[in-house]
């Protein structure tokens, strides 16, 4: 579940309303398919992971094991850390940035995509209302 969140990160910039014109996503388009910004990206993200990993999660399993002293929390060493209760996986973190990187060229892909089709898709929309008008306009007679 994490790894799908992680790799939506990029495609959160394409949640935006369309854009009036493609103009207005040139700084969205440019940035997601600039190769440095995507690096930047990834080695944030593999950095948090790899911060997280090293969590020290002995006190959060303290806590729970005292209000449930049958949860496997109670078996946890008082200083566990999150990588090792997760699973030690050492390339884990950097895994992660890779997908952000992958991630981020295919949202940089994607925003191209729609940045070249916004003038079509505005026009279908404005084309689609004028349509609507005028099928509710026929109808009232």
């Amino acid at each position: 579940m994490t790894r799908f969140a992680l790799l939506a990160l990029p495609l959160l910039a394409l949640a935006a309303p369309l854009p009036a014109a493609a103009s207005d996503m040139r700084g969205t388009v440019d940035a997601l398919n600039d190769p440095v910004a995507q690096d930047r990206m990834a080695d944030t993200v593999a950095a948090l992971v790899g911060a997280l990993m090293q969590m020290n999660v002995g006190p959060l399993a303290e806590a729970i094991a005292r209000v449930d002293p049958d949860s496997d929390a109670a078996y946890l060493p008082p200083d566990a850390t999150l990588g090792e209760v997760a699973g030690s996986d050492p390339y884990y973190a950097e895994r992660i940035g890779d997908d952000v990187r992958a991630g981020t060229r295919m949202a940089g892909h994607a925003a191209s995509a729609i940045a070249a089709y916004a003038p079509v898709l505005k026009d279908m929309a404005r084309d689609m209302a004028a349509q609507w008008d005028r099928e509710r306009d026929a109808a009232r007679r």
